[in-house]
């Protein structure tokens, strides 16, 4: 449905940071952050507003290799529901929306931001390499 974007040798090159500077692999999961920030900037206004936890519930989330965006929560389990469709619960009574195989905020955020995301995470990840004190040739 949708490809990820995938930056080979991001597992070796975090290994590598850990043996320069035990706070640089810290600065990689702030980079890879950064991307997914893009994309939670993008759907947050476009999805329904009533009370704000819905937009509140898209999050940006990574590790140091993985970036990712979260929409939901315990707190806000409705959000799938508002994306992609389906039967939900309101006030006791089953609600249905129309299902959207490739939902209708946070995907199309994504596709639409793609190669924001593409230009922040090279520029990111070159700020890493310089704040870990190598040089680029």
């Amino acid at each position: 449905m949708t490809e990820p974007i995938r930056i080979e040798g991001l597992a070796a090159f975090n290994r590598s940071l850990k043996k320069l500077d035990a706070d640089a692999p810290k600065g990689l999961r702030l980079a890879l952050n950064e991307g997914a920030s893009i994309v939670v900037d993008a759907a947050r206004p476009m999805m329904p507003s009533r009370t704000g936890r819905a937009r509140a519930a898209v999050t940006a989330k990574s590790t140091r290799t993985a970036s990712r965006v979260s929409a939901g929560s315990k707190r806000v389990p409705y959000v799938p529901w508002l994306d992609y469709g389906g039967e939900g619960r309101t006030k006791g009574r089953p609600a249905y929306r129309p299902f959207e195989k490739g939902g209708r905020y946070v995907y199309p955020a994504y596709h639409a931001k793609r190669a924001d995301i593409e230009t922040a995470l090279g520029q990111a990840l070159l700020r890493v390499v310089a704040d870990a004190g190598l040089d680029l040739d």
